[in-house]
């Protein structure tokens, strides 16, 4: 599948193992061609206090950081991408 065409360029993504949100936040990163790393709670020294030091009102994974801009969750990253690809298509 060929990356879609956008401005961004990485992203960090905080996740935790047996999360579809996660896993489908990832996806998308990759089908968009924006490249990400994984702060993965439980896994190589990540706590849930670190994501809470970064996002003081996290409540839930995923929690994603684009280009260094803290966006949100799955939800918002699927707003970001979509706003991005309308505005791909007007230029």
């Amino acid at each position: 599948m060929q990356a879609k065409s956008n401005n961004f360029k990485s992203a960090q993504v905080w996740s935790q193992t047996n999360c579809p949100a996660c896993t489908e936040a990832k996806r998308l990163l990759d089908n968009n061609g924006i490249s990400y790393s994984e702060c993965m709670i439980g896994i190589n020294g990540y706590t849930k206090k670190d994501l809470i030091a970064v996002v003081p009102n996290a409540r839930s994974v995923p929690q994603i950081f684009v280009d260094g801009n803290y966006i949100g969750g799955l939800l918002e990253l699927k707003k970001l991408l979509n706003d991005n690809s309308q505005r791909i298509k007007m230029v």
